[in-house]
């Protein structure tokens, strides 16, 4: 297919600073398969960008200095040292795209920045940082730099401005159109004049005849439909789309009709065919009826068209992601809080992969299995996963990836480490996964020799009972094993710690509490993060509330967004008074401090004595099963060939021939011996183990061949000294 249309791709404001969202690039890259002339932006970093200059502030503060009455003193503060503030942003813009480093030691001194209330909030940067990390305590008082101008913009002239999100109070759990409606009809806001501004010369540079909205989150709602209501006043000709989680999860049951005064589309689930359909309809090769999961305007009334017959792309012929057209060198390296996983979410920038469209366990009754991005479940095979590493490294320079999959499948993971190894290709990853068993102490080897640098997942509640009713397929002893596995191999974990289920039980949340107190006093989690449990309208638990023992209190769907639905647990229990307590109690555990407080010291409140024991963790830790060895596992060697040598050693006065595997590895060298037929044995065989020249070999085939016609025994080789030297260094078992 070769389009006559051109098409303009558009992340709104705002979704991250330091990388873009992949949601463009993944549609672009699919384009390019098609031969489909397309370009892309992202308002966000564009507007932050126009905004944070010098002459950006100077609009700034002259806007601010029009404002009627006076300023509260935070306010007041920056706007008196405004001066200092216009001679300093551009250098810190330029030291957070990492193109001014030397500037860190004037940051970390703490006297080169001007300081507002953002600063009183500061971690112990001793803490997070050490002694010697002067560029990252550097970048965090940057952030806080920012985030107090941020601070300045919100509580003077923009209410709705936000680094990561805008106005997303209009749009979350908006049953009505009303609050956005209103705001979207006032005067544009401070921040929409420079949107405009910088959607113009995108809009001129490009004249596309279809432009496509990509809105991830509530946040990017609002600065969507800014972008379509000036593409609509001034560049009536252009057709516009909207898609994106958003409107996948919150517009689908849509009635307003007033939303289509912003834009021409909505497009629901995977982006790429029903984009393509729309592309021939606009080109008139199609009639309208055909049209693919679409919402439109039609007679007056909002109508839902999925008439084409057209499959879906398999994922395997997406295409490799396509970041041309964004500025990469361009996005901010911030640190917004010392939390070990949200740095990651936020300083750096990371290129976007998917191992598997979907979810491969869809079963969690709090997620929204029912739904295309969770239910339909495709993995595509770890050497196409190579190959768009690969392409991305080309284009972008980086060799950082993120993993954004729902929940990456185990042995999925371990085909793509191989495959890293085997080629040989030195990134460094990180991915969402489920804490299952599957994750052996040699997989979370293989992972890290595979450049894997962390992982997140689940735990939810730490209560057996209620993982059971979120079918979640994990215990907490499993999951006290699996992080250790994880941890003990060098990978950092992040835990997404859930309270509030229905028919948690107060004794469970406290019981909860200890089990993570436990978790990270014994190290085996390092970072985590606590989020009330809200119902959606597209899970097993929000479609039927009354099996889980909630009440849905949403008499019926409103005629704009449906997904989170207002609810009460049945049992009574005030979950949301536990907030506070829990999330003070994980930031000083994070920092490896409190452990020995009694978890009521959390809470301003009477809280019942906790029912685990204090070695409840441990015990479970002590019995991790390991990696289990049957004869269909696979052996494989993942250093630097050893170096072989045979050597005799007189041993009460008796010559003795030894063979010696001299290991190198990136820190240390291991030695391992072997008797001389053993050596010789395992000389011959050892390419079998090796990625480049064989490997992975089963160990029934391992055993067969090591015994073939020879005296020697594979379980007496085991049992040695230098078996259990290659074990610890570079052989696994998977």
């Amino acid at each position: 297919m070769t389009s006559e249309i051109q098409t303009l791709l558009i992340t709104p404001p705002f979704t991250q600073l330091n990388t873009p969202y992949p949601a463009t690039a993944y549609l672009k890259g699919y384009l390019n398969t098609i031969d489909v002339q397309s370009a892309q932006v992202d308002l966000g970093i564009e507007v932050i960008l126009t905004l944070f200059t010098k002459n950006g502030l100077a609009r700034l503060f002259k806007t601010i200095s029009n404002v009627k009455g006076p300023l509260e003193a935070n306010e007041q503060r920056i706007f008196s040292l405004q001066e200092e503030y216009l001679a300093t942003v551009e250098p810190v813009i330029s030291f957070l795209q990492n193109k001014n480093p030397t500037l860190a030691y004037s940051i970390a001194e703490r006297d080169y920045l001007p300081e507002a209330s953002r600063f009183e909030q500061l971690d112990d940067l001793d803490w997070a940082f050490g002694n010697l990390g002067i560029q990252d305590k550097a970048r965090h008082l940057a952030t806080l730099y920012l985030e107090d101008l941020a601070d300045l913009i919100k509580n003077t002239i923009d209410p709705f401005f936000g680094f990561s999100r805008y106005a997303e109070r209009l749009s979350l759990s908006a049953e009505s159109f009303d609050p956005l409606y209103e705001s979207l009809s006032s005067e544009p806001s401070f921040t929409d004049e420079i949107l405009f501004e910088c959607l113009k010369q995108k809009l001129e540079d490009q004249s596309p005849d279809l432009v496509c909205l990509s809105v991830p989150f509530p946040g990017n709602l609002y600065g969507a439909l800014r972008c379509g209501q000036y593409i609509k006043s001034h560049f009536p000709c252009i057709k516009i789309a909207m898609g994106g989680g958003y409107p996948n999860t919150e517009l689908r049951s849509l009635k307003d009709v007033r939303l289509f005064e912003f834009i021409d589309y909505i497009t629901l689930d995977d982006g790429e065919k029903p984009i393509q359909v729309l592309l021939d309809h606009l080109m008139d090769k199609s009639e309208v009826s055909t049209l693919k999961r679409t919402l439109l305007l039609s007679a007056g009334q909002v109508k839902y068209i999925n008439g084409s017959k057209a499959r879906d792309v398999p994922f395997s012929e997406t295409g490799t992601p396509d970041y041309d057209g964004l500025p990469l060198d361009q996005y901010l390296s911030v640190i917004e809080i010392t939390n070990p996983m949200h740095r990651l979410w936020s300083d750096g920038r990371w290129n976007k992969l998917t191992m598997a469209h979907g979810c491969y366990w869809k079963k969690c009754t709090f997620c929204d299995i029912s739904l295309d991005y969770i239910k339909n479940y495709e993995p595509v095979s770890a050497s196409i996963l190579c190959d768009r590493m690969a392409e991305q490294i080309k284009q972008t320079g980086e060799t950082g990836f993120h993993f954004v999959d729902e929940a990456a499948p185990p042995a999925l993971m371990r085909e793509v480490a191989i495959e890293i190894l085997r080629r040989k290709m030195k990134v460094t990853w990180w991915t969402n996964i489920r804490f299952e068993k599957r994750f052996t102490p040699d997989l979370c080897r293989l992972l890290k020799a595979s450049g894997c640098i962390a992982v997140s997942g689940g735990l939810e509640v730490a209560s057996d009972r209620l993982l059971e009713m979120i079918q979640k397929g994990v215990t907490v002893e499993q999951v006290a094993q699996v992080t250790e596995n994880f941890t003990a191999s060098g990978i950092m974990v992040h835990a997404y710690l859930m309270y509030g289920f229905p028919t948690q039980t107060e004794q469970e949340t406290i019981d909860s509490l200890e089990m993570v107190r436990q978790l990270f006093q014994l190290g085996v989690i390092q970072s985590g993060f606590w989020h009330q449990f809200a119902m959606t309208a597209h899970s097993p638990v929000g479609m039927n509330p009354e099996t889980f023992g909630a009440k849905s209190l949403l008499a019926e769907a409103g005629n704009f967004a449906h997904n989170d639905i207002p609810h009460e647990d049945t049992l009574g229990t005030a979950h949301a008074m536990f907030s506070e307590g829990l999330r003070k109690s994980l930031f000083n555990y994070m920092h490896g401090t409190c452990f020995d407080f009694p978890l009521q010291d959390w809470f301003d409140f009477e809280i019942p004595e906790t029912t685990i024991s204090p070695f409840e963790i441990e015990m479970a830790v002590q019995n991790n099963p390991g990696t289990p060895v049957t004869d269909s596992s696979k052996l494989l060697w993942v250093l630097p060939f050893p170096q072989i040598s045979f050597y005799s050693k007189k041993q009460k006065g008796r010559s003795q021939e030894k063979c010696k595997f001299l290991i190198h590895t990136n820190q240390t060298t291991e030695t391992a011996i072997f008797n001389k037929s053993q050596g010789k044995i395992l000389e011959e065989l050892f390419s079998s183990l090796a990625l480049n020249t064989g490997g992975p070999i089963t160990l029934t085939k391992f055993r067969e061949s090591f015994e073939a016609n020879r005296s020697e025994k594979f379980d007496v080789l085991t049992k040695s000294q230098g078996w259990h030297v290659l074990r610890k260094t570079g052989l696994l078992i998977t």
